[in-house]
């Protein structure tokens, strides 16, 4: 019985949660009257909202945009955060605990504190409105150095002594040793960086201007106006922008469960 129960509540739970996509999904399909009047006849279903949607904004340009954007941070962010989580769970260097625990209290901060100096930053530096601006200040997690420092601290120091004791250097280690070990959380790591970098409005909001550097989460945002918005087309792109996330969990699953359980992310 209290399996039973718990079955019950998990799939209330669940419906619950794809509730909002399901009705995304119905109102892409049909013209927006019908979400307007609450009606969706069967013979109205369509697909010319997803062509409307490339028609009406330049979509495929800033999904392109995203697609660069989101690619490029979750690469190099996860290669610059494992080379100093190794650095801080497997080197010994004066001041590196306290170096450590400066880095990770920037955790603390929250990101509108610094949202107008990196403002200022890239303005100085000239990138404002260009790829410069949109990837470099992401490319830096303190979340992910922490992590992947957490994991990399229980794996035995008796490999890289092993390493040492053949010649390897300290970059082999990690490149043939550390990063084979620490695939499930790198991947883990991977789909959050993913996601939200994909989804991520406020700060490519604040460093472009034109429309050709904007991304998807700006460009939905011109669906929605002072006085109505266009829901069947908001709802459309909202789809085609769901894809790539959707995309990358479904063939990273066991991965990324396993990396979750691995990191701790899991509440365990």
């Amino acid at each position: 019985m209290a399996s039973g129960g718990l079955y019950t509540a998990l799939l209330l739970g669940s419906l619950i949660m794809l509730a909002p996509f399901v009705v995304m999904l119905i109102v892409s399909l049909w013209p927006n009257q019908a979400f307007l009047t609450r009606r969706f006849p069967l013979d109205q279903i369509t697909l010319a909202n997803y062509v409307e949607t490339f028609r009406v904004i330049p979509f495929g340009r800033y999904f392109l945009n995203s697609s660069i954007v989101t690619v490029t941070v979750t690469v190099f962010q996860i290669l610059i955060s494992s080379l100093a989580a190794f650095a801080f769970a497997r080197l010994r260097f004066w001041g590196r605990d306290s170096l450590f625990m400066l880095y990770l209290a920037t955790l603390m901060i929250p990101a509108q504190v610094t949202l107008i100096p990196n403002f200022l930053i890239i303005r100085t530096l000239g990138w404002y409105d260009s790829y410069q601006a949109l990837i470099v200040p992401a490319l830096f997690s303190a979340l992910s150095t922490f992590l992947l420092r957490q994991y990399y601290r229980t794996i035995p120091l008796d490999l890289d002594e092993a390493a040492r004791m053949d010649g390897a250097s300290s970059l082999r280690i990690w490149w043939q040793i550390i990063v084979p070990l620490s695939r499930p959380v790198m991947a883990a790591l991977a789909v959050f960086t993913f996601q939200g970098t994909w989804n991520d409005f406020l700060w490519p909001l604040v460093v472009t201007g034109s429309e050709q550097m904007r991304t998807i989460p700006i460009g939905l945002s011109y669906f929605v106006g002072q006085y109505s918005t266009t829901w069947n087309l908001l709802m459309a792109g909202s789809v085609i922008a769901l894809l790539p996330v959707l995309l990358i969990y479904v063939f990273a699953q066991k991965t990324f469960v396993q990396g979750i359980t691995l990191t701790g992310m899991g509440g365990r």
